[in-house]
């Protein structure tokens, strides 16, 4: 039997995506692979390592949180093979919540990168892009993060907003500093946006669902 068209383009795109971004895992059974989300997410790391040394507090932050999650990961595979059994045989144990909250405000440091680079292929599709990307991380802290950080936080990232890569540096970095891969880079991280997306709402439901959120500041 052949392969329909579109399957291959899918299959084609996907490995496109992997180039340069790791897939966060399809949802299943409405739960997310611990494993595959935690590799994705070192993923994420390794791209804010690219936006410059500036951004060390961001990486070591979102760095933090997916080592407390791996050592929990890595204690029991099997009964905590999803996020989902994770967070919930934690929550039964009622204290330590050090996973719980590990992966809250690891999934509000991804929806900010989400946010940041989701302004960025909307941009791109106007026709009329915009170089100075400091807006676009502004507006994405004040939405997924600047709600829980105190005023030391907030003025670190009103610092970091100003030191962000240019649109040019940013999409070069991206593509390990080749150039003219701005079409290739930026249908890529479209692609990779749809997984990020729906894990990150994912788990803000799982969150709601069972009371684990904290919106107390830091």
């Amino acid at each position: 039997m052949s392969t329909p068209k579109n399957d291959i383009k899918s299959k084609n795109f996907e490995d496109a995506c992997d180039e340069h971004f790791i897939q966060f895992p399809q949802i299943i059974d409405g739960k997310i692979n611990t494993e595959k989300f935690l590799d994705a997410a070192r993923g994420v790391v390794q791209i804010v390592n690219k936006f410059g040394k500036l951004f060390a507090p961001v990486k070591f932050d979102m760095q933090g949180n997916i080592e407390k999650l791996t050592t929990k990961y890595v204690a029991d595979k099997e009964k905590q093979s999803t996020l989902h059994d994770m967070i919930i045989l934690e929550k039964a144990t009622g204290k330590n919540l050090i996973a719980t909250d590990a992966l809250m405000w690891l999934r509000r440091g991804l929806h900010m990168v989400h946010l940041f680079f989701e302004k960025i292929v909307e941009d791109h599709k106007t026709g009329n892009t915009t170089e100075d990307l400091g807006a676009f991380l502004k507006r994405s802290y004040k939405e997924a993060l600047e709600p829980y950080h105190g005023w030391m936080a907030q003025q670190l990232f009103g610092l970091l907003s100003r030191m962000v890569p240019t649109r040019t540096q940013l999409l070069q970095a991206l593509a390990d500093e080749q150039k003219n891969r701005d079409d290739t880079i930026l249908q890529e991280l479209e692609s990779f946006l749809v997984n990020l997306r729906e894990n990150i709402q994912n788990l803000v439901t799982l969150y709601l669902e069972h009371s684990l959120e904290n919106d107390a500041k830091v």
